[in-house]
């Protein structure tokens, strides 16, 4: 999911391969890609990504809807406010890059991917100092929920995602070259994809912790379809080979 550089370009997949007109409602796997001078901002919502676009503000939305409606707002407030936002723009980073076909949209997205991601990054970190604070101060217990250990989970994993995809993408030299960098590009893309629902557990188990159930009430059936969706919009536009298949 995180950028490196130089890839190299592939082929569309079929003569009708970067025509939106072409492209079916609901999409087939790959389907959507990016039109020669077309704007990069449409990769948001080409093919099935506009569900995935919803379903991520939905996703926000609600979560941010349901503490600032509850009173007061303290420490722990930040927690789902931070990761909420951190996984909407972990999905626009996504969403921006998949598209993209020619070595030049391919450049441009890789930079914007890494920008958003750095962006995400930071966010989740925010997210994870505000309940390591909040658990210190109130002597509250680390590994209470499904939910706690899913995010510790999710935590190391991210950092390890991030850490081989910044270095792939500013410091090659690291793998012994931008050549070797590339080796790995795909390996880490399928980390990404795999990540991605793994990071969606995680929120929906967020749903069955003593903080949802007294305070921000959101239903467990709402960020399971709302994580459906997600899935329905982001998978069927993964191309086989950006995977190397």
């Amino acid at each position: 999911m995180a950028s490196a550089t130089g890839i190299p370009q592939e082929s569309p997949s079929g003569p009708d391969a970067g025509n939106g007109e072409m492209e079916p409602l609901l999409g087939r796997p790959g389907d959507a890609s990016q039109r020669p001078n077309a704007s990069i901002a449409k990769n948001l919502i080409l093919g099935t990504g506009i569900l995935a676009e919803g379903a991520a503000i939905l996703l926000v939305a609600s979560v941010w809807a349901a503490v600032f409606l509850h009173q007061p707002i303290i420490l722990f407030s930040g927690h789902p406010l931070a990761q909420s936002f951190g996984f909407l723009v972990l999905v626009q980073s996504i969403l921006v890059l998949q598209p993209t076909q020619s070595v030049q949209q391919k450049q441009v997205g890789q930079k914007i991917h890494a920008g958003l991601n750095l962006l995400a990054f930071a966010t989740f970190i925010a997210g994870i100092v505000i309940i390591e604070v909040n658990k210190v101060k109130s002597g509250g217990p680390h590994f209470h929920s499904v939910h706690a250990y899913l995010g510790v989970i999710a935590s190391i994993w991210i950092v390890v995602q991030y850490v081989v995809g910044f270095t792939m993408f500013g410091v090659p030299a690291l793998y012994g070259g931008e050549a070797n960098a590339k080796k790995i590009w795909k390996y880490h893309r399928m980390s990404g994809y795999l990540l991605l629902p793994f990071l969606m557990a995680t929120i929906i188990s967020a749903t069955e912790t003593d903080y949802n159930k007294n305070v921000l009430g959101l239903k467990l059936w709402a960020m399971i379809l709302i994580m459906v969706l997600m899935i329905v919009g982001i998978y069927p536009r993964v191309k086989k080979q950006k995977l190397g298949l």
